[in-house]
């Protein structure tokens, strides 16, 4: 008798206050992009379902990926990039492919230079492999929101 009155006030709780989830927050039927950096995975949502889900690369510990709900506001074909941030080395990269900003210098874009999908391995930016940062550059039109968690 006693765990049936804890489970209905644990019910009741939680129509009071219910638990919310990444997935309860993101609904949308409009072309949506979400990057769950525990799990080092960009999601790809048409419709309201997942039409493509890819692994990344995200920022290290000392240059980690922000988090947040954000917008594409810039998209390249390529473009050089460039950056210091200690203690990592310097870095210049050429004709970095599929370039998507969504906040700042944070963007979405191809990677050619490594192939550690899966781990944390950038400087912030959300690292794909080319061929999967080109089928998302093509997708996503400017405006597309992002979700980073």
């Amino acid at each position: 008798m006693k765990l049936l009155a804890v489970a209905l006030a644990l019910s009741l709780l939680l129509l009071i206050h219910p638990v919310k989830s990444h997935a309860a927050d993101i609904l949308t039927t409009d072309k949506l992009i979400t990057v769950d950096i525990g799990k080092q995975r960009l999601f790809a949502w048409e419709g309201g379902k997942i039409l493509n889900e890819f692994k990344v690369s995200t920022g290290m510990r000392y240059t980690p990926t922000v988090k947040g709900s954000f917008k594409i506001y810039i998209k390249n074909e390529k473009q050089n990039m460039k950056g210091s941030y200690p203690p990592y080395e310097p870095y210049f990269l050429k004709d970095v492919p599929s370039v998507m900003f969504f906040k700042g210098a944070y963007a979405i874009h191809g990677t050619y230079w490594h192939n550690k999908f899966g781990y944390r391995a950038s400087h912030g930016c959300v690292n794909l492999s080319v061929a999967d940062a080109k089928w998302i550059y093509d997708w996503a039109p400017m405006g597309t929101r992002v979700e980073v968690f």
